[in-house]
């Protein structure tokens, strides 16, 4: 049976892995490749802050040809819009209907990407959609996959955290107001073994930078400035 050409949208997480595995276990769809937002000044994988090389060998131990996409630091939307637009149609010129992606519950997000893909006729499909998170995560440490804390909301974790490996133990130390699987941005991942890779990816920890930036608020019914961040680590080869 003819499989049906699709474009996956990777992050290099753990929930990109796990989906793209699903995916790839259903033997339905062709991926034709793997698309990544890249910031073109620092060359790393947009809000996960993964140097670039280490997406490459991901896509290189998955078999799978990868597509950059590169934004400016301070991209606007419509700039960004306007660059996945003229992604998506270049792969739809080849044949390619379907977008995948491995979101779970965030609605919003959700109709955003099926708006954007309709306005050129494409689809999403969403392999992990309404899943609950922690048997999702128990599914994908269960099936043998590795992934390390690369970006930590710093409201959740402290420095100790990002770099780590997610472990079974790490779940069952989750406070309840932290999503399993970071859904709500508590954290991001960057997958390095598994069952799509040929071979487990050797990562080493660098060097760990919170970068802050200033949010407004509601305070006992007053609008107030916080200063909130994100405990990055610099992972390497």
């Amino acid at each position: 049976m003819k499989k049906t050409k699709a474009l996956f949208c990777w992050s290099g997480g753990k929930d990109s892995a796990l989906a793209l595995y699903k995916i790839l276990k259903q033997d339905k769809f062709e991926v034709i490749a793997l698309l990544t937002t890249v910031n073109e000044e620092f060359r790393r994988v947009s809000m996960h802050g993964v140097r670039e090389e280490l997406l490459e060998e991901q896509a290189k131990q998955i078999g799978i040809p990868l597509e950059k996409m590169y934004i400016k630091k301070n991209s606007s939307n419509e700039d960004y819009e306007k660059r996945m637009e003229a992604v998506l149609n270049k792969y739809k010129i080849m044949g390619v209907e379907y977008a995948i992606f491995g979101d779970i519950f965030l609605e919003d997000l959700k109709i955003y990407r099926e708006k954007n893909l309709a306005k050129i006729g494409m689809k999403a499909v969403f392999p992990l959609w309404k899943k609950d998170t922690t048997e999702l995560l128990n599914e994908f440490i269960g099936l043998g996959f590795k992934t390390v804390l690369c970006c930590t909301n710093n409201d959740f974790f402290d420095e100790d955290m990002v770099g780590k490996t997610i472990t079974k133990d790490f779940i069952a130390a989750l406070p309840p107001n932290v999503d399993p699987c970071g859904e709500n941005g508590e954290f991001h991942t960057y997958a390095y073994a598994g069952p799509i890779f040929k071979s487990e990816i050797p990562v080493k920890i660098g060097e760990k930078v919170l970068k802050t930036y200033e949010a407004k608020c509601m305070k006992d019914d007053q609008e107030v400035t916080e200063v909130k961040g994100y405990w990055f680590v610099d992972l390497l080869l």
